[in-house]
């Protein structure tokens, strides 16, 4: 109920009586359930919460759903809800705006009060971290720094970019992931240069640089990590460009403490990165934060209207070089706010560049 305290603590100071929850990983923050989009919804008024679902979920929600939260079992909860917001004196419901535009037309239909869009009211509580969802990212992150490791002894010439995917895929899972939170990304050669290159067939050859971005999940929440590792001795301008990248990134991490704007954090990477003479081959955000989804608020914080960074957030931070039909370079940490300053909970994998 901590959880939901903290949206209740909130409701007297925005423009509507209750907060209707549709979004799937906001509902896994505030209840714990886990399933698929559109299966359930959270009603959070002032003084009470109501979750409702179907009967296909109610052994499972009975054993962990807060007793504080009223559990309502219907394939109709926008009747159940209007029985309980107009004897309420519910005048204005906020709604998430992914709402689907199919649901929202039934809210606006059947209830006879004022429907109130709200923006990443629940990410933007999501943002800061709980002790346990700390340990839990630390956890995620650790067990991904193995899984790299172990696949640094696999990678040779001759193997292919979806082999190194799938071996790192398989050892995850085997020591006790629940999965990726995106598919896998390797990169070799000229792909390099694509920030978002599925791993192909394409053969890793001596004098490449391979560029692996993964993120696990552990207990529920998610850890991502890019590094950029070379097979045999590769091109000068390749090793000159990871190098542009590694210290644009140790000056943003630098930089991270409460207080410190997200584009200001943008701006260090970027202006050193384009000093250097490739601020146009860096094509992407800085980073973003990460929980229970991959890209949580702020998603991308160099261009999140004044964010500023908190303690207890988890965020990214992820420069990137990229030179068509030669290859890229990205280096990806995730770094803890603490209370002066910052932590990089993914240090113990090594940020200088591994030949193999």
């Amino acid at each position: 109920m901590e959880k939901i305290n903290r949206i209740q603590s909130q409701l007297h100071q925005l423009p509507f009586d209750a907060l209707l929850i549709s979004d799937e990983f906001n509902l896994k923050y505030l209840t714990k359930f886990d399933g698929t989009a559109g299966d359930a919804h959270l009603l959070i008024t002032t003084n009470a919460s109501y979750f409702f679902t179907d009967a296909r979920y109610e052994t499972d929600l009975k054993e962990y759903l807060d007793p504080q939260i009223k559990l309502i079992i219907t394939r109709k909860y926008v009747d159940e809800m209007a029985s309980l917001l107009e004897p309420n004196y519910i005048a204005k419901l906020g709604f998430e705006d992914n709402l689907p535009y199919k649901e929202y037309s039934l809210l606006n239909e059947q209830l006879n009060l004022e429907l109130i869009p709200t923006t990443e009211l629940v990410d933007r509580a999501r943002a800061i971290k709980f002790k346990s969802e700390i340990n839990d990212l630390k956890e995620a992150t650790r067990l991904s720094i193995e899984g790299f490791n172990y696949v640094l002894t696999k990678i040779k010439p001759g193997i292919t970019e979806i082999e190194v995917s799938d071996l790192l895929d398989q050892w995850m899972k085997a020591h006790g992931s629940e999965g990726t939170s995106f598919e896998t990304i390797v990169a070799s050669g000229a792909r390099a240069a694509l920030p978002h290159g599925s791993a192909t067939s394409k053969v890793i050859q001596n004098g490449e640089l391979v560029t692996i971005d993964f993120g696990y999940f552990y207990n529920g929440y998610t850890s991502d990590i890019t590094r950029t590792i070379a097979i045999g001795e590769p091109d000068n301008e390749l090793k000159k460009i990871y190098k542009i990248v590694q210290e644009a990134q140790s000056k943003v991490i630098e930089a991270i403490k409460p207080g410190v704007s997200g584009k200001e954090l943008d701006q260090i990477g970027r202006d050193y990165i384009t000093e250097q003479g490739y601020g146009p081959q860096f094509n992407h955000g800085m980073g973003h934060g990460i929980g229970l989804n991959i890209h949580e608020y702020p998603q991308s914080y160099g261009v999140t209207p004044n964010y500023k960074v908190q303690e207890n957030e988890v965020i990214t931070v992820e420069p990137g070089i990229y030179i068509p039909d030669l290859g890229g370079v990205r280096i990806e940490d995730d770094i803890l706010v603490t209370t002066d300053g910052h932590l990089n909970i993914s240090a113990d994998s090594d940020r200088d560049l591994i030949v193999l």
